[in-house]
């Protein structure tokens, strides 16, 4: 890595975080006006026979058909909002099939059948494995064969107030256990023995803890129709947030309490408070700040201890649908949006749009065109300029079910946050595998 731009700025806005909700519904609404202009448009087109049908939960896929749309003749895009495109897969028999699926989760028992082979377009040197990352590359591959295109992904990130950035001494990354040492320095008592500042705690963020366990090896993976993980880590994992808590923090419920009394607000705002020293992020969540929310906060990515980052498990995949209609204007889509220029353009048009709300970069992530990160993010998020990891340092995680938020949700996270709960006997609190059978029960 090259030296760290210490200044966070960029040329992006967006609204408050109260008000990102409201982005749901906005690009629902966009992408429903996309879908009826698309095919009004095509319908007066003698040259196709119906548009390219896509399915996708990122809503600024709306935004991106309408620019495709107005630089193709022959071919037109429409995008149809799914909330969970893989679960809704296949369509249902009164259900217009898609003819590209673009969505986390993709590569799974349950889908990987529902696409077909895309090796042609490399082989025809229409695509170039070396543009993208490898190891999104191969996250695509399925016996052999590239079924997925890579879009995005994102990453895990420290966040602190640049007044205390003399505290960090890595100009880039941040281990776990470097958080829990510095946060150690931050704690300040009050002469009655009451906390009047903690650097940070586990118990304030389930996201972190899951985060904790995968870099501590957890090893979560689909096998067969129900899911693996490591236990030992797992254990390893709940011993380390439950002595980090107690070595820091005295229990669980002072940091709870804590939290419930200073830091009620959204997590930028808890680190301007100077009660906390750190918060956790993906990049999604750091990267869609307004210049005011962020102008005063920095950033370390996480890192695991050989200084690998582990990327989030929402990858996010293009899959040309087996049973397409359209395939040749479909794999004409696929090509143009793997384009590097295409995705400059994009970024752009997004930016002078002006819109009132914003996703991160590419399908709100770091693009999978390692030429993409590295020449075009750095003028939209300036922060990136020197800190962009390279493809060495990134480390991708397994196969998971398309289900996989919902498993996360209903059964790892709780568990993470009982058992590491001081307050807790681990051997009382209700066993992950009894609550993994349980969500692998529910989620059929």
């Amino acid at each position: 890595m090259t030296l760290f731009t210490k200044r966070f700025t960029k040329r992006q806005t967006s609204l408050p975080e109260s008000n990102h909700k409201k982005r749901g519904g906005f690009f629902k609404s966009l992408a429903l006006a996309a879908l009826a202009f698309g095919s009004l448009l095509c319908s007066s087109c003698s040259k196709t026979e119906r548009p390219v049908i896509i399915w996708t939960d990122h809503t600024e896929f709306a935004s991106y058909a309408e620019l495709f749309n107005s630089t193709h003749e022959n071919e037109k895009v429409v995008v149809l909002y799914k909330e969970t495109p893989a679960s809704a897969l296949p369509p249902a028999k009164d259900e217009i099939p898609p003819d590209i699926v673009i969505a986390p989760w993709l590569k799974n028992t349950s889908t990987r059948r529902l696409f077909t082979s895309v090796d042609y377009l490399f082989s025809d040197d229409k695509l170039h494995k070396e543009d993208f990352y490898p190891q999104l590359i191969e996250y695509g591959v399925m016996n052999e064969k590239q079924y997925l295109l890579p879009v995005s992904f994102n990453l895990p990130a420290i966040v602190f107030s640049k007044q205390h950035e003399d505290l960090i001494e890595d100009d880039h990354l941040l281990t776990v256990d470097n958080v829990k040492t510095i946060a150690a320095t931050f704690n300040a008592r009050n002469q009655k023995g009451t906390y009047t500042a903690i650097g940070y705690a586990p118990s304030w963020d389930s996201e972190f803890m899951y985060q904790v366990a995968k870099i501590m090896g957890a090893d979560f993976q689909e096998r067969g129709q129900g899911f693996d993980w490591n236990s030992t880590a797992i254990t390893l994992t709940v011993n380390y947030l439950r002595q980090w808590t107690l070595e820091n923090n005295t229990s669980t419920t002072t940091e709870q309490n804590f939290q419930f009394k200073y830091l009620y607000m959204p997590k930028y705002r808890r680190i301007a408070t100077d009660k906390c020293l750190f918060a956790f992020m993906t990049s999604s969540e750091l990267f869609t700040l307004t210049n005011e929310q962020s102008m005063d906060l920095a950033f370390r990515w996480l890192v695991t201890d050989n200084r690998k980052l582990m990327v989030d498990d929402a990858i996010i995949t293009a899959g040309l649908y087996k049973h397409t209609k359209n395939r040749k204007a479909a794999e004409e889509f696929l090509l143009w949006l793997s384009s590097k220029e295409t995705q400059r353009k994009l970024m752009e048009r997004t930016e002078s749009m002006d819109l009132d709300t914003v996703t991160f970069g590419i399908a709100g992530g770091f693009s999978a065109l390692m030429d993409v990160n590295a020449d075009v993010y750095p003028s939209h998020y300036r922060v990136l300029l020197g800190n962009l990891p390279s493809q060495e340092n990134l480390a991708f995680g397994n196969i998971l079910p398309h289900r996989w938020n919902m498993i996360k949700e209903k059964a790892i996270l709780p568990y993470l946050l009982d058992a590491s709960n001081t307050e807790n006997e681990v051997e009382s609190v209700k066993p992950l595998e009894e609550r993994m059978a349980e969500s692998n029960r529910l989620s059929y």
